[in-house]
């Protein structure tokens, strides 16, 4: 605890969130440590089994829901959002519909959030420092089991809508969070109330129907995992639906009508790289392992690796319309050395071939 036990804490909280603006951080928000429904919520999800093969989420047991477990001393969780979306994106509906393209997350289309937010975290530490002297914190952003969104809405952040993500009623869903526990015994603020209503546009839009109740998403069935966190086989049932999404999904969020309100970000930082905000797919698939790594160096598509990144362009030009130009392509990679890229080659080929098939039969 700081030294100076006199401290006005309530002063103190509102520096924060104005430092946290002047770091670049869109809001910021002040919470306590109790997600004991969370928790319960937690633990329902991972008995379902919709973590998938995410391992990791199970064995962190309850230090996800108990901040103090994770960080001992924590007393506080001052929670940050910082807007992703960079003004001049190629619209995501548009891409959508070109099926020669590929659709990456348009939070994946810059640089990797997590160092950047991280370092801004540690700025608004030592500033916070300057005032109190030596405290307990701890920085995390995606980079320790921490239920980001449970936090943020309890400080006020926004409401978790029925899709999982996160909403504001100023700014919509396109932003990152990230968490400074701290054992300072600032205010907190109040929660933020929901706001969803009897809307579904999220559930119904779902390409692979992963929400499977308001509020309770089947990750086995969520294209972002299949595209990211899957390192396997993406089971067959499910690339059909998948499309031309080469990395991630938005589709929950586009259709979202808070999304209206969404910011632009003031960040150069994460404006497109490489034309992915609607790059061609045949490019893309003829990235060897090399260029794979040098253009997406700092980013965070580079997470799916170049084997992930061929199998998941493989689904989407098995999803385009018949092509000579893609057949070719799938044909120069049929005999990769991948078992998992092969395998989702041939799924690929057979594609073309059936719809080449029915196009004859149509002439």
């Amino acid at each position: 605890m700081p030294a100076a036990v006199d401290l006005d804490y309530a002063a103190l909280a509102r520096d924060i969130k104005r430092w946290s603006r002047e770091l670049g951080f869109a809001d910021a928000g002040i919470s306590g440590v109790s997600l004991d429904q969370d928790e319960q919520h937690l633990l329902r999800w991972l008995d379902d089994g919709h973590h998938g093969d995410m391992d990791y989420m199970a064995r962190h047991g309850t230090r996800r829901s108990r901040p103090a477990e994770l960080e001992p001393g924590t007393q506080r969780v001052i929670s940050v959002r910082m807007d992703y979306v960079p003004p001049g994106t190629r619209n995501a509906w548009d891409v959508l519909d070109d099926d020669t393209t590929g659709y990456v997350a348009r939070y994946a289309l810059g640089r990797d959030y997590h160092k950047l937010m991280r370092n801004r975290l540690q700025k608004l530490a030592e500033r916070i420092h300057a005032v109190v002297g030596d405290f307990g914190y701890r920085a995390y952003v995606d980079s320790a089991p921490v239920l980001e969104k449970a936090l943020a809405r309890n400080a006020g952040l926004g409401w978790i809508g029925k899709h999982t993500v996160l909403i504001n009623r100023r700014a919509g869903s396109y932003f990152f969070l990230g968490e400074l526990y701290t054992d300072l015994p600032l205010p907190v603020d109040e929660p933020a109330s929901a706001h969803c209503g009897s809307c579904r546009r999220c559930i119904d839009i779902c390409p692979t129907g992963a929400i499977v109740a308001p509020y309770r998403l089947d990750a086995r069935r969520c294209i972002a995992y299949l595209t990211i966190e899957l390192k396997g086989s993406i089971p067959e049932d499910l690339r059909a639906p998948i499309g031309n999404r080469i990395f991630g999904c938005d589709d929950c969020q586009l259709i979202c009508p808070w999304n209206k309100f969404a910011q632009e970000t003031q960040e150069p930082d994460f404006a497109p790289r490489h034309q992915l905000d609607g790059a061609r797919l045949l490019e893309l698939f003829a990235w060897n392992e090399e260029t794979f790594l040098n253009r997406t160096e700092g980013m965070a598509i580079r997470r799916t690796g170049h084997e992930g990144w061929l199998r998941n362009i493989a689904v989407a030009l098995g999803n385009a319309a018949y092509s000579d130009a893609i057949v070719e392509a799938l044909n120069a990679r049929a005999d990769d050395p991948s078992p998992i890229v092969r395998e989702h080659v041939a799924w690929a080929q057979h594609q073309q071939d059936k719809k080449r098939r029915a196009r004859s039969a149509g002439t």
